[in-house]
């Protein structure tokens, strides 16, 4: 029986390289992802330890907990701390780290670093380890500045130059004092560091004689471990916590190794669905083979075969199959592992230098991947074949399905649905949170149930196509008879590309809803020409404000200042406004009382409102970090949303109680409204500086869509490998079904059906079981799309359901156009079978 399997998948070479093609291309995804994410998290876990080499022990701040009245708060690193660091019994020496947020332009005035990668800290002395300097010398005063050897390469700059940059807002014009390299794996993916000599990046930080952490080098002979427990011994432990090196740079591995998995997971899941769509052309194509061979099967059964060795000789081919596939989907893998790394290089992003990492345990799960995989769509196949008794197999008997086993089908499938449809439905009054795995576990079971009931949907969808078929003449007629002669075998082809297009489809519904609903929300809340804010969204220096308040056109503008508080024994953020501009600037309902802010007055959204028992007219008293206390009225209760929300008081209450005020936004009206000279001229007194981002309605929300639109673009390119192996799929079946129907194919030909007829007929089967998957996936997507919307209207009440009426038109087409494509080969092998073979054909 073994010798006789490996002759079968040699004589059916053909037929089955599809199926290899489609297993390959998931286990290439699986093993490209696996050696990507391993090569990827490998080359930052051992720059980011190669960053640590100079540090045995840091000192960090130890949060102290709110308690009663009194705000949580950091406390500072003091110089007297740096001190006593250093005279510990077992240091070499101290170093105290400033650092924070720091834009560099280049010579065009664009920003260097990513909006979240520009970072700036100290530099201490001309000895400094962590920063090899390679050209210049150490910078001396607020007139100078090191650039990392990245930055300057990329920004064009050298020793002499000036350089733009800023910290919270203001333009600083210092000059390139020296060019330093750095292990740092902020850089290395595409950041950018500036440093500053220690006092001038305290004052331009915020942090006048106060340290961030504690670098501290163990004297020769001393441990990391003897050095903590000294140091432990030498500070306050109420007040700092120090950890080793070594345990920095594992914690750092497990960090980078955290954020991977993120990016592997869904990865893996898309590698997961374009397994699941090929072993559908698994289980076809293997229900055709064993179809094809029931009398050699027969045959074998009758000379002593049982039931076992005819399974297992199928599960032999399916298990040489899947070995082909995994090795060859492993190369693929590697090579695309590769290929993405070159890929993020080619779009900007540095990635660290560093092999390519191929674990044994990518290898092992490509193989098992694949075999797996195959066996398991084979299995059932096999097994149904060898249930065939071998006299009514050799007497071309074949075993349709019993009325018995298509109810028990139908039964089952529509149980599954209407679970999948109940529990779904279930989630969508749940809380966002909670519902997600109820959601989920909806969706599959949805899923199963429609792919079962998908022969008994393929009869009446595809008969609706009958009057178009009909314009066809003769090939349009037997197109539609052959699209439902056999159901399992078109239910098992169309829904490969039903699963593709109900997740492209739910994903477009959920993006364009969620684009009117950011589109309505910021034309709803906002009454502000622009909205000003750092491009990481840092807080802004103060000046801003005032710079912008002195511009000329400006009619209204207020500052977003951030401050925490506690009241009744919870910490609350409270937010400060210019209380004589806000209601000028936002256009938040009211629910209740008056949108009234200044003197003890405040506002605040219905949630906390709700939460805190407060009404209008109701009072609190709010503590804040400085150890002041302000009694507050609420005066109004207002509808909150993502952009605005919380307690919005007069800054002039809170500023005097902020150690360092510093503001998120800043709104402005103008008078002329919203232009591109407006704009430039608010950028233009702001110094033209490339931190800050100015911002109308319209930006705001499509800087919140894009990330949307990326993830959007994303779930297009990675489901993109489904359609291909839903692609083959069609191509696969219609290559077996031509190969089936060899002989009525030559009858055709004979009694004058010419080759062009033959060909249409085999594109119009093609076209009209891709199209019935089409609409099947279409369907689903609207519904999974509106199941998920109901969860995301009950976090954002400007949440409607927009329907892309026109992307499910393109969607559809392209159903039609994959059908039309897969069609070629197999209608083109049809149109040149000779019919007189092809009719004395068994």
């Amino acid at each position: 029986m073994f010798r006789t399997a490996l002759r079968n998948v040699l004589a059916h070479k053909a037929r089955l390289l599809m199926t290899v093609l489609a297993v390959m291309l998931g286990v290439a995804f699986v093993s490209g992802t696996l050696v990507f994410t391993n090569t990827i998290s490998d080359a930052y876990q051992h720059s980011s330890a190669k960053g640590f080499d100079q540090v045995d022990v840091a000192v960090r701040p130890k949060f102290q907990d709110s308690e009663g009245d009194k705000v949580g708060k950091t406390p500072d690193l003091t110089q007297a701390m740096l001190d006593k660091a250093a005279k510990a019994p077992g240091a070499a020496s101290a170093t105290g780290v400033v650092s924070g947020f720091t834009a560099v332009a280049d010579k065009h005035g664009k920003l260097v670093g990513g909006d979240w990668q520009s970072a700036g800290g100290n530099y201490w002395g001309t000895k400094d380890a962590r920063y090899p300097l390679i050209s210049g010398h150490a910078p001396h005063g607020t007139g100078e500045v090191l650039l990392d050897s990245e930055t300057a390469k990329r920004a064009g700059y050298k020793v002499g130059d000036t350089v733009r940059l800023s910290v919270d807002g203001p333009v600083l014009t210092p000059t390139v004092a020296g060019i330093f390299t750095t292990d740092d794996g902020n850089v290395a993916a595409g950041g950018s560091l500036a440093l500053f000599d220690t006092a001038t990046a305290q004052k331009l930080f915020g942090k006048t004689n106060v340290y961030d952490g504690i670098d501290v080098k163990a004297a020769a002979g001393t441990s990391q471990g003897a050095l903590k427990s000294a140091l432990d011994k030498a500070l306050p432990s109420h007040l700092v916590e120090t950890t080793t090196g070594k345990q920095l740079a594992d914690d750092q591995a497990k960090a980078i190794a955290a954020s991977m998995s993120g990016l592997k997971q869904t990865l893996l899941v898309f590698a997961g669905i374009a397994l699941f769509v090929g072993t559908f052309i698994i289980a076809n194509t293997f229900t055709m083979l064993v179809a094809q061979r029931t009398r050699e099967l027969a045959l074998l059964r009758a000379v002593g075969a049982s039931r076992r060795q005819v399974t297992r000789s199928v599960l032999i081919e399916a298990f040489a199959v899947g070995t082909i596939a995994g090795v060859t989907g492993l190369v693929a893998g590697i090579g695309i592992g590769a290929g993405l790394r070159a890929v993020l290089g080619s779009f900007g992003a540095s990635v660290p230098d560093g092999p390519l990492v191929i674990s044994p345990g990518t290898v092992v799960a490509a193989l098992a991947v694949g075999i797996l995989i195959t066996m398991l769509a084979a299995w059932l196949p096999g097994r149904r074949a060898a249930k065939i008794p071998p006299v009514a197999a050799m007497s071309s008997v074949h075993a349709k399905a019993t009325a018995k086993s298509l109810v028990l089908r139908n039964t089952l499938g529509a149980l599954f649905a209407a679970a999948g449809v109940a529990v779904i439905l279930a989630a969508t009054s749940m809380d966002a949170d909670a519902a997600q795995g109820p959601m989920g576990l909806g969706a599959v079971l949805l899923i199963i149930g429609v792919f079962i009931l998908t022969p008994l949907l393929s009869r009446p969808l595809i008969a609706a196509a009958a009057p178009v078929l009909r314009v066809f003449g003769i090939s349009g007629k037997l197109a539609r008879q052959n699209a439902v002669r056999n159901p399992r075998r078109t239910a098992a082809t169309a829904s490969a590309l039903m699963i593709g297009l109900t997740l492209i489809t739910g994903m477009t519904v959920m993006a364009g809803s969620l684009q009117t609903s950011i589109d309505k929300m910021a034309s709803s809340a906002i009454r502000a020409d622009y909205v000003v804010s750092m491009a990481n969204r840092s807080p802004l220096s103060p000046d801003v404000a005032r710079k912008i308040a002195a511009t000329d056109g400006v009619t209204a503008s207020s500052p977003l200042r951030n401050a925490v508080s506690r009241i009744d024994g919870k910490t609350e953020f409270l937010t400060g406004v210019d209380g004589s501009s806000i209601a000028k600037l936002t256009d938040l309902k009211v629910d209740n009382g008056s949108f009234a802010v200044g003197g003890d007055r405040v506002v605040v959204d219905k949630d906390r409102a709700k939460e805190n028992g407060w009404t209008p007219g109701s009072r609190f008293t709010a503590h804040f970090e400085d150890g002041g206390a302000k009694s507050l009225t609420v005066a109004g209760v207002y509808e909150g949303n993502d952009m605005i929300n919380g307690i919005i008081l007069d800054d002039k209450v809170i500023t005097p109680h902020l150690k360092d005020p510093a503001d998120m936004q800043v709104m402005v009206k103008t008078a002329d409204g919203a232009s591109s000279a407006t704009k430039d001229r608010l950028a233009k007194a702001l110094g033209a500086n490339p931190a800050i981002k100015i911002q109308d309605k319209q930006d705001i929300s499509n800087d919140i869509a894009k990330m949307f639109t990326l993830m959007l673009n994303m779930v297009y390119g990675l489901l993109g490998m489904a359609v291909i192996v839903a692609v083959l799929g069609v191509i696969n079946t219609l290559a077996m079904s031509v190969f089936e129907r060899a002989q009525e194919i030559g009858m055709l030909r004979a009694i004058g059906l010419d080759r062009k007829a033959i060909k249409r007929m085999v594109r119009l089967e093609s076209l009209v079981i891709s199209l019935f998957g089409g609409v099947l996936g279409i369907g689903l997507g609207v519904f999974f799309g509106w199941a998920a919307g109901e969860l995301l209207g009950t976090k954002m009440p400007t949440y409607e359901l927009v329907l892309p009426w026109g992307r499910m038109a393109l969607f559809l087409l392209l159903a039609g156009v994959v059908g039309v494509l897969a069609a070629l080969w197999p209608a083109r092998r049809a149109a040149k079978l000779n019919m007189l073979a092809a009719i004395k054909a068994e």
